[in-house]
């Protein structure tokens, strides 16, 4: 079932929901995409993956994270398997992105409850305008770096 985006998604930070709402609606071009469209939209989903998760990772840097966050990291990850995914798919092995399509229709979800929540919460707890990179709350950055978005250990984190 196509992963289709809705309210219960929204973080009430335009910022962060608008390039979600345009990766679950590029994952459905990538799913509906002929097999001589299909490394097209995929690295078309990249890039905009990867810009997204850069400017969450510059956020995370502006507001106290730690450089190596389990947030971050996790962005690392899932990039890197969409470009393995991608190299995989240019020698002819198709079904391997369409396997990690599917499998992104169901981390995305779960990464926007579990991680970019929580960094939803902090930056507006500081006052953070993604658009100008103000802080109205200065005094509220975190006295030590922050190594996740959640409450829960790092190392407990997986990528579902």
């Amino acid at each position: 079932m196509p992963l289709v985006w809705s309210e219960e998604m929204s973080l009430a930070m335009p910022a962060m929901d608008r390039p979600h709402e345009d990766i679950v609606d590029q994952l459905a071009l990538v799913e509906n995409a002929t097999d001589e469209n299909l490394l097209d939209a995929w690295n078309a989903l990249i890039e905009h993956t990867a810009d997204h998760f850069g400017q969450e990772d510059k956020w995370m840097q502006a507001t106290g994270f730690a450089p190596d966050n389990c947030h971050s990291s996790q962005h690392a990850i899932v990039l890197k398997i969409m470009r393995e995914g991608a190299e995989k798919c240019a020698k002819g092995d198709l079904a391997i992105v369409r396997q990690m399509a599917y499998e992104l229709t169901v981390w995305l979800p779960h990464h926007v409850a579990a991680m970019d929540s929580g960094l939803a919460l902090h930056l507006k707890s500081l006052g953070y305008d993604p658009e100008t990179g103000t802080l109205a709350h200065p005094e509220a950055l975190p006295a030590t770096a922050l190594t996740s978005c959640r409450s829960e250990p790092c190392e407990d984190e997986e990528l579902t």
